[in-house]
């Protein structure tokens, strides 16, 4: 049995949906692009871009995550909805996702990384519209199953685009910016939840802030990834991409020559067989990957996020809403940090700060609820144990973004081999949303049962993914994506 990535009859049906980008063409660089390339003649310029551009389909992501908190209790009453069907609807957005995980890696391989966006984002306004006009928890399932369907591709989509059109020296800061826009994302929800109710917030989000609908015409005004390109064969329109990426100044002769020694070196095989996935150059970073997404989740950060409002309750905090921002923007600023930090300290320092900072904050908030049963209500010790817990929720939020958040992304779509990369990509984004939505539909039910038992959970997984990150994972900070996979063989 084997796993079909690409062969000389269907190379021509994988051709780019979105077959944009005409003007960056070499052949009139003379011409019109005489007139204009004095805007993007920076490489940095140029790159920062197209990561901007591609960033609004993670703000999107991190509105959907956000949605849920601070509209739980309005929705509930209005709609008359049990908790289980609450769960149930905070769960499903994981649902579409794992779906849309399934499907962005071939996606994204027939059609393209830009095709495989403009896809991802009907669903997200068709998703939206749903739930803001549902009725009862029917339409509300429905639009939280097609906004996920788009979240799902675009977590694989837009992390891969962003390291196959970096330089190296900025892969990592631009990688981490996905994750960035995801917490952004995540406070915008949170503030407007603060004044809207969750109707209006729906179709706010539809009409308002319009990150969908901004990503759609951006989309072709952005070149396609060299490195897709060059494994469909466009080796001309593989070199325009580069070269405007890097400026029309610059020399990319190594560096494509490089992305076409690797293209051809794994292209040899025209199919990958259960067997071959024993080499070390496929299960080892296939390991890496998957585990670094899957513990990402299994941390238990959806069900805070998801459920934030809840925790900071039940930690004795009056004014919930305001402890959810502050959550939110301490998450913006610590993901702002590592995105600065990235391509300085490298992925490996920061993964093993963020899970060692998680685990020392998840015990902590542990050893709070749990003390609590022990105190009488409205003590001064009582008092402490609630600002303790919160102090601890916050550090989580905060080591969580300064590295487990964003990095996985980063390192999952570096070393992947390019013949792999549509398999183990779509793998890994499928496992890190299964997890999502275990966590997810049980952290509500969990918390109920008992805070100080779920939280224990949590930092056991966070210390299992400190020693994951000690044992297994490389440093691939200042490499180019070729040398990297080729350190696997």
């Amino acid at each position: 049995m084997s796993f079909r990535e690409e062969n000389d009859e269907s190379r021509d049906l994988r051709k780019p949906f979105l077959n944009t980008g005409s003007w960056y063409r070499l052949g009139s660089r003379q011409s019109v692009i005489a007139g204009s390339s004095q805007y993007i003649r920076e490489s940095a310029v140029s790159v920062v871009a197209c990561v901007l551009i591609v960033a609004l389909g993670p703000i999107q992501f991190g509105f959907t995550s956000g949605y849920s908190s601070p509209c739980q209790a309005a929705i509930t009453q209005d709609l008359g909805l049990s908790v289980s069907e609450f769960s149930v609807f905070g769960s499903l957005s994981n649902v579409g996702a794992m779906v849309g995980a399934i499907a962005s890696g071939q996606i994204s391989e027939y059609i393209g990384r830009k095709g495989s966006l403009m896809i991802a984002a009907i669903p997200n306004i068709l998703g939206w519209l749903a739930i803001s006009f549902a009725k009862d928890y029917s339409f509300l399932y429905l639009g939280r199953l097609l906004e996920g369907f788009g979240v799902g591709v675009i977590s694989y989509t837009v992390p891969i685009y962003i390291s196959e059109i970096a330089p190296q020296n900025m892969r990592g800061s631009l990688g981490s910016v996905n994750q960035l826009c995801v917490t952004i994302g995540i406070m915008l929800a949170y503030v407007l939840g603060f004044f809207v109710q969750w109707r209006p917030l729906a179709v706010i989000n539809q009409i308002g802030t319009l990150p969908c609908l901004l990503l759609i015409p951006g989309l072709f005004f952005i070149p396609e990834s060299p490195r897709w390109l060059a494994k469909m064969g466009m080796t001309e329109d593989c070199e325009a991409s580069l070269q405007v990426l890097r400026g029309f100044d610059a020399d990319i002769s190594s560096e494509l020559n490089e992305i076409k020694r690797s293209v051809a070196s794994s292209s040899k095989r025209t199919a990958i067989r259960f067997a071959e996935l024993k080499r070390k150059r496929y299960w080892f970073p296939l390991t890496i990957g998957i585990g670094l997404l899957g513990l990402q989740q299994l941390s238990g950060i959806n069900g805070v996020l998801f459920y934030s409002s809840i925790i900071f309750q039940g930690a004795g905090v009056s004014s919930t809403n305001t402890a959810t921002f502050g959550l939110g923007a301490i998450q913006v600023v610590a993901t702002g940090i590592s995105t600065w930090l990235a391509d300085r300290a490298g992925r490996r320092v920061l993964l093993i700060v963020s899970s060692s900072g998680m685990t020392a904050s998840l015990l902590t908030v542990a050893l709070a609820f749990h003390l609590k049963g022990f105190v009488p209500d409205g003590s001064d010790m009582y008092a402490a144990l609630g600002i303790a817990s919160v102090i601890g929720v916050v550090g989580f939020g905060a080591s969580f973004s300064l590295g487990i958040g964003s990095i996985p992304w980063v390192v999952m779509s570096e070393i992947l081999p390019m013949n792999i990369k549509g398999l183990g990509g779509s793998t890994a984004t499928l496992a890190n949303w299964f997890v999502a939505w275990l966590v997810t539909m049980t952290a509500n039910l969990l918390l109920r049962w008992s805070a100080a038992g779920t939280f224990t959970i949590y930092t056991l997984v966070s210390a299992f993914t400190l020693a994951f990150v000690c044992l297994l994972v490389p440093e691939t900070r200042g490499r180019t994506l070729e040398e990297i996979q080729l350190s696997f063989r």
